[in-house]
């Protein structure tokens, strides 16, 4: 926590568990309360020069309303340490990552640190991850998380992960809840905060990511709960 902002990193347990769309939803709770807000990427990969990226999918979400600052592009879909070395490019220290948001929080009242894929995925050489940055920061961590089977094993090993390293859990958010929920699926809104040993923050239906901005930035408020200044009432989508 700054003086001037806050510092919020958002992780998820692995890759498309819905960490942007999270980012966006926060990202216009935010927005609608009146805050200025700044989403930081640190590293981008899978995504060409000149091709929109996880940032700039938060501004079409959100309409455009908040400064975004990319660090790093790599072109192939990999880990950022591995995309870096394989196009000769150099990588983004947790250290330059951290520096960024501190520069960025000095003039927001909300700054987002979204990751690429899961907590502990490396970002440089010296196996510097998402975690070091939150760690840099003293902030703590939202986690996107999946909905199905499968999520309670990797919710719990990121949340330990975060625990062993005396960073806090801010809650989980799904970040992909579907129309047509299966028995897994609903019982996993009951054990998820269990196994996180955090609360379940938010829950965003499927599909959402494809909305265009009012219809987004009018909905999310109901998909996110008063502690990330929505309006959710405990109960999913639909």
């Amino acid at each position: 926590m700054s003086a001037l902002g806050e510092i919020l990193v958002v992780s998820g347990t692995g890759t498309e568990v819905g960490k942007t769309v999270v980012t966006a939803a926060v990202a216009a709770c935010a927005l609608r309360a009146g805050r200025s807000v700044a989403v930081l990427k640190p590293a981008q990969t899978g995504v060409a020069e000149g091709e929109a990226g996880d940032v700039a999918e938060v501004g079409r979400l959100v309409g455009g309303a908040v400064t975004g600052r990319e660090l790093g592009r790599y072109p192939e879909p990999l880990a950022p340490a591995t995309a870096a070395a394989r196009a000769g490019m150099p990588p983004v220290s947790a250290g330059r990552a951290a520096a960024a948001a501190r520069e960025l929080v000095a003039g927001h009242d909300l700054v987002l640190v979204e990751g690429a894929g899961g907590l502990l995925v490396r970002l440089d050489e010296r196996a510097s991850t998402l975690a070091d940055v939150a760690g840099l920061l003293e902030a703590p961590v939202l986690l996107a998380v999946a909905a199905g089977l499968g999520t309670l094993n990797t919710t719990a090993l990121t949340a330990e992960a975060l625990a062993s390293r005396g960073l806090d859990c801010r809650g989980l958010v799904v970040g992909s809840w579907p129309s047509e929920p299966g028995l897994a699926e609903r019982c996993n809104l009951d054990d998820l905060p269990v196994v996180a040993g955090a609360p379940l923050l938010g829950v965003v239906p499927a599909g959402a990511g494809g909305w265009d901005a009012p219809r987004f930035t009018a909905a999310a408020p109901a998909w996110l709960a008063p502690e990330l200044g929505g309006c959710w009432d405990g109960r999913p989508p639909g």
